[in-house]
């Protein structure tokens, strides 16, 4: 931690929140506290050490054209990114300080450094990225406990997929839904026939019917 020995009591005052902030994000984080009335060597203050700046050196040239443009009427710069000249990747903040007229004197900068993060990010993003990477990769797979509850499912998505309630349902309505669920291999399962019968309210034997139809038709 650096402080120059002379600084403005308004400016020294935001000394404890720039500890507490770089203490609180941790080794990625510099607080920087700017004394705008010396622009050309405007640091006052600084904790931590990602921008490799000491006491002493001048603002940013963004937060001079700021300055430049609006004046005492700045607003807040709030989660901003920037790049260093080394290529880190910084996630910033920049909080000005005004005295009793108004009159902008200095800031307060946050600096966090997300090189690291962002690598996290690359990483995790391969490792759960599917091959093909689009939401048509995405499967409907269903975990359940007991068989029953598998085939349940798939009747729900076959019958929702229609977009027919079963009471609306013709004949070749449900021998669609049968084709369908036939192919998702419903019918493999034991006791399948009679859950579906049930649920399209015919017989089982109305089933075995449909799955005679629809298989003499793909052969």
């Amino acid at each position: 931690m650096e402080k120059r020995d002379e600084i403005r009591p308004e400016l020294e005052s935001l000394i404890p929140f720039a500890k507490g902030i770089a203490a609180t994000i941790g080794k990625n984080c510099e607080v920087v506290i700017h004394n705008l009335e010396a622009p050309e060597s405007s640091v006052v203050y600084i904790t931590g050490n990602v921008t490799n700046r000491s006491i002493g050196a001048p603002i940013t040239n963004l937060v001079l054209e700021t300055l430049r443009t609006t004046g005492d009427k700045s607003e807040d710069l709030i989660c901003y990114q920037t790049v260093t000249r080394d290529g880190k990747t910084l996630k910033s903040s920049t909080m000005f300080i005004r005295d009793k007229s108004g009159k902008i004197i200095g800031c307060m900068c946050i600096n966090v450094d997300l090189t690291e993060f962002l690598f996290c990010q690359k990483i995790i993003g391969q490792f759960t990225e599917s091959p093909g990477g689009t939401s048509s990769n995405i499967k409907n797979e269903y975990f359940a406990q007991d068989v029953n509850e598998v085939i349940e499912n798939l009747i729900k998505h076959v019958i929702d997929s229609s977009k027919l309630p079963v009471a609306m349902m013709q004949k070749e309505d449900k021998i669609q839904v049968v084709n369908e669920l036939d192919k998702k291999g419903v019918f493999l399962a034991k006791g399948s026939v009679e859950q579906v019968a049930s649920v399209l309210g015919v017989s089982r034997y109305t089933i075995y019917n449909y799955l005679e139809e629809t298989r003499f038709k793909q052969q």
